[in-house]
């Protein structure tokens, strides 16, 4: 739980009531998107951030494309997340360690400082391409099918170190 928090403390991805990512965006990577499901992080007394994950007609498919938002109830540093998002990882099983420095860099270089109040989404798109926002602003994108499965699964994966958030995430409770 911790891990995810500061983790995600890390990363990406909601929709901040009137600077969410524009519907006509995310219609060009979803057909039809509909709320899956949504859940609040919490760490002891304080609040991380509330998620959300998106999907063609609210049925997630892990190989996409979906939308998960961070809208995020605490400042952190891009950096910060980055270094989290690694470490969730390799948590999950990832020891490659070639590939977390090429993806933690270019994390660094994607993720901003994020105020409360910010959302950072990231869209899956149907090849598996990643592209992240905050807000209605594009930061960009990863063109790494296995960067997409590795990052989502923080989320994601039944091995996540917040089993009851994906359960939320996914409608599955």
């Amino acid at each position: 739980m911790k891990n995810l928090a500061t983790c995600f403390v890390v990363l990406v991805i909601t929709m901040v009531a009137a600077h969410k990512v524009d519907a006509n965006t995310l219609e060009s990577f979803i057909d039809k998107p509909q709320k899956v499901g949504e859940a609040r992080l919490s760490v002891l007394f304080w609040d991380i951030y509330d998620a959300e994950l998106l999907a063609p007609q609210g049925k997630f498919n892990k190989q996409g494309p979906f939308a998960l938002s961070l809208k995020y109830l605490r400042d952190f540093e891009g950096d910060d997340i980055a270094s989290r998002s690694v470490d969730e990882m390799r948590k999950l099983g990832m020891t490659d360690e070639i590939k977390l420095a090429k993806w933690y860099q270019k994390m660094q270089q994607l993720f901003p400082d994020v105020k409360e109040g910010q959302t950072i989404t990231g869209v899956v798109d149907a090849q598996q391409v990643s592209h992240f926002f905050i807000d209605e602003q594009s930061l960009g994108q990863v063109n790494d099918k296995e960067f997409s499965q590795w990052f989502f699964n923080i989320w994601l994966s039944e091995k996540t170190s917040e089993p009851k958030m994906r359960a939320k995430l996914l409608g599955l409770s």
